[in-house]
């Protein structure tokens, strides 16, 4: 089943987020070489692509797990949280209609 794991940022994250950056980025690709991964991407704290220093307000991820449980666990090991980038994680079963 797909599970949304949404990654809200810690105020003043963003060196944090700059550093564990190619961690993260190495477990969500380990995700998506298994066929695993639906979308991932972070969100921008203002509304621009690049928002600089502004940072981002936290990040989306969409992928299969075995289990809620299963999801908590990947969320809990990942380096933003860990390193102190996510303030808090939610968690929750999501469904795919579209596309189909």
């Amino acid at each position: 089943m797909f599970y949304v794991l949404m990654g809200e940022d810690a105020p003043g994250s963003l060196p944090k987020r700059l550093a564990a950056r190619p961690d993260h980025l190495h477990r969500l690709q380990l995700l998506q070489d298994e066929g695993r991964l639906l979308l991932a991407g972070p969100m921008p704290a203002i509304d621009a692509v690049d928002p600089g220093d502004a940072g981002f307000s936290g990040s989306l991820i969409i992928a299969e797990f075995d289990s809620l449980d299963d999801a908590r666990d990947w969320a809990d090991e990942d380096p933003y949280t860990v390193q102190g980038v996510f303030e808090r994680v939610t968690i929750k079963p999501f469904r795919k209609v579209f596309p189909s």
